[in-house]
């Protein structure tokens, strides 16, 4: 009996082996694909913070051009705000193109612990914009619905309070059943 039982645990310890290497490599290869995720991401934002900034370059450009174009024209106040907005917009270029992903999201870090409740009041106002954004586009979906035949009645029980103005103290009639219709409240005829 007690080779059985070494026998057996000789067996268990080899597929407990045999698991713990799977798991190692599974996990692995799960720190790759993170490793690659986090690669590629960074990637993207290289290439995005490079092109705003370029095109954030173009921008302050032209502002500097408009800006000596009103001058020419003896524009001196107009002039003038543009100049104190290009001198802002210029170094968020530069910064943009000359930055990495791990300097901006270090910036982005650094900034939002020094700015706690700014950092709340922008996600705050960026959430009830989106949710406008959503309602204004859900009406119109639902608009090419019903043009596509959808009816919002069939899906709602008939109430004398319903939302879409039918029943009590409206012009439109509620729908009625054929038994009603007929008469024979009791029974429906076919």
């Amino acid at each position: 009996m007690s080779q059985a039982t070494v026998s057996g645990d000789a067996g268990t310890t080899g597929e407990s082996g045999v698991v713990e290497q799977a798991q190692e490599m599974v996990q692995e290869k799960a720190e790759q694909a993170r490793e690659g995720a986090a690669s590629a991401v960074r990637q993207q934002v290289d290439e995005r913070s490079t092109q705003v900034g370029s095109q954030v370059g173009e921008i302050s450009g032209a502002l500097r051009q408009t800006s000596e174009n009103l001058r020419s024209q003896d524009k001196e106040g107009p002039a003038k705000l543009l100049d104190a907005i290009t001198d802002r917009v210029e170094p968020m270029g530069r910064y943009l193109s000359d930055s990495d992903a791990d300097r901006l999201l270090g910036d982005a870090e650094h900034f939002g612990r020094r700015n706690p409740w700014l950092v709340i009041a922008g996600g705050l106002t960026l959430g009830v914009a989106v949710s406008r954004l959503l309602k204004a586009s859900s009406g119109r979906r639902f608009e090419e619905l019903r043009g596509q035949g959808y009816s919002s009645r069939a899906r709602q029980p008939s109430s004398p309070t319903r939302r879409d103005g039918g029943g009590l103290g409206s012009h439109e009639p509620a729908p009625l059943s054929p038994g009603a219709a007929a008469g024979n409240y009791g029974e429906v005829r076919s």
